[in-house]
């Protein structure tokens, strides 16, 4: 058996981690590759009878598919599997001859029932809970009990995204406390899966997952929960057991806007608990955008989250989808002028300047009517409804900020220095004059070394991961 994995966020592949501990205990064993950091294992392809591919995202999802094509080339007897969000949402095009079946959700189980099926030479339509070409099932919400997640057989954590602080660079340990999210943001590929339900890891199971790293030479922690704070109670738990532990190791967690402002007690124990940073996905300073997305915050919630979290002194990175159909010029000047003002450029990556909103199969986007007008029919190949904006600047200005921050990457630019050229290109499409304006003076801010981003349609920076894999 052979497991792949294309693209997890820069970070070692839990996607692939815990399948390998349910397949170690069903007594099977299985290869694992990691295409981010691993050439294509040509040999292991050739002799596999039984693949499964990782797609939790996009990008991963483009690489598997290659993947699977030359697979097929190679090896026609091999049965292909995918498992992930995107396989669930892509269903329909990878089960017409790229895949032989699919699981979403909670799949570990699911892919041992299929490697046991394939080994066997037993049809995997057999294998009920499965999508096949003569069917389709729902993603698998039954709760599993997890084991600590197998990382024996993957690259060394030395391979993925550092943790990046005063001049110092670390090993980054990588693991969640939760999958799933209980929240319905309707561009959130997880929603269409997990459809608001969300699964507690026990902590003695992460706290496990965590020592192993650290035994590797990790001294951070990146938990990658779509939202750390769906279960407060819970997160404070695995934080304090944590730092219990290990005292002098920091970690970095993500949440909802909304959240940090509705537990601030939480939100300043995990600070004193070790929280170097916090990820948040502002994703507009726009109402109505905010609004289409339900992203269950304001522009006015922002600026309050990044005084409150200034106050305790908790940086924080945001995330944006700065380019939808119901951004305006206005809304993107907005959106940049607030973190130059207040300092925080050097927290927004350049490229997230440049994300366009990506809206695949199943998206709820396509079930809100008032929105999902300003979606093209399906392109089944690139696995997204294309739009376009109804004010050509911001067409022009999407592919203007995509080309900048692709080029600056390339050459290795300071992100200063890309963050003044996307403002001056902003104001120029708008005819406005860049303002003079003082920015506040900050430290450079924790961060990882991987400058990471989901929920896009694709980019020059994801096309270049792909061809690169």
């Amino acid at each position: 058996m052979l497991l792949l994995s294309g693209y997890e966020l820069g970070h070692q592949p839990l996607t692939l981690a815990w399948p390998l501990a349910f397949l170690r205990d069903a007594g099977i064993d299985a290869t694992a590759v990691d295409l981010q950091v691993e050439p294509f294992p040509v040999e292991a392809a050739r002799a596999a009878r039984f693949v499964a591919i990782s797609v939790p995202m996009h990008t991963a999802l483009r690489l598997g598919v290659s993947a699977a094509k030359r697979i097929r080339r190679q090896n026609p007897g091999a049965r292909i599997a995918f498992f992930g969000h995107y396989a669930q949402l892509n269903a329909d095009h990878l089960l017409d001859g790229v895949a032989d079946a699919i699981v979403a959700g909670e799949s570990e189980a699911l892919l041992v029932d299929l490697a046991r099926a394939a080994l066997a030479g037993t049809p995997l339509e057999n294998v009920a809970g499965v999508s096949t070409a003569s069917r389709r099932a729902l993603p698998a919400l039954d709760r599993l009990t997890l084991p600590q997640p197998e990382r024996s057989a993957l690259p060394s954590i030395s391979r993925y995204a550092r943790f990046v602080h005063d001049g110092k660079s670390v090993l980054s340990a990588y693991t969640a406390a939760s999958r799933g999210c209980k929240h319905l943001c309707r561009h959130c590929p997880i929603v269409p899966i997990y459809g608001g339900r969300f699964f507690a890891v026990p902590v003695e199971t992460v706290l496990a997952d965590v020592r192993a790293q650290l035994a590797q030479g990790a001294r951070h922690v990146t938990f990658g929960d779509p939202d750390f704070l769906n279960g407060p109670t819970h997160a404070l738990r695995v934080a304090r057991a944590l730092h219990a532990e290990f005292p002098d190791v920091s970690f970095d967690l993500t949440a909802k806007v909304e959240h940090l402002l509705a537990e601030p007690d939480a939100v300043r124990e995990l600070r004193d608990l070790g929280a170097a940073f916090v990820v948040s996905a502002v994703e507009s300073l726009s109402d109505e955008v905010l609004r289409r997305l339900r992203k269950g915050h304001t522009a006015d919630d922002v600026a309050r989250l990044v005084d409150f979290l200034d106050q305790i002194a908790l940086p924080l990175q945001p995330t944006l989808v700065a380019f939808t159909p119901w951004t305006t010029p206005d809304d993107y000047l907005a959106t940049l002028e607030f973190f130059h003002d207040r300092g925080l450029s050097a927290h927004v990556p350049p490229v997230q300047l440049s994300i366009r909103l990506l809206v695949p199969p199943g998206s709820a986007l396509l079930d809100d009517p008032e929105s999902a007008p300003f979606f093209g029919a399906l392109d089944a190949a690139e696995f997204v409804h294309p739009w376009s904006h109804p004010d050509p600047r911001m067409n022009a200005l999407a592919d203007e900020v995509g080309a900048l921050v692709a080029e600056a990457e390339n050459r290795g630019d300071a992100a200063e220095h890309t963050w003044q050229a996307v403002r001056a290109a902003a104001h120029q499409a708008a005819g406005r004059p860049v303002p003079q304006s003082a920015t506040r003076a900050r430290p450079d801010p924790p961060r990882l070394s991987e400058q990471w981003f989901c929920c896009s349609e694709p980019t020059r920076l994801q096309t270049r991961v792909v061809e690169t894999a």
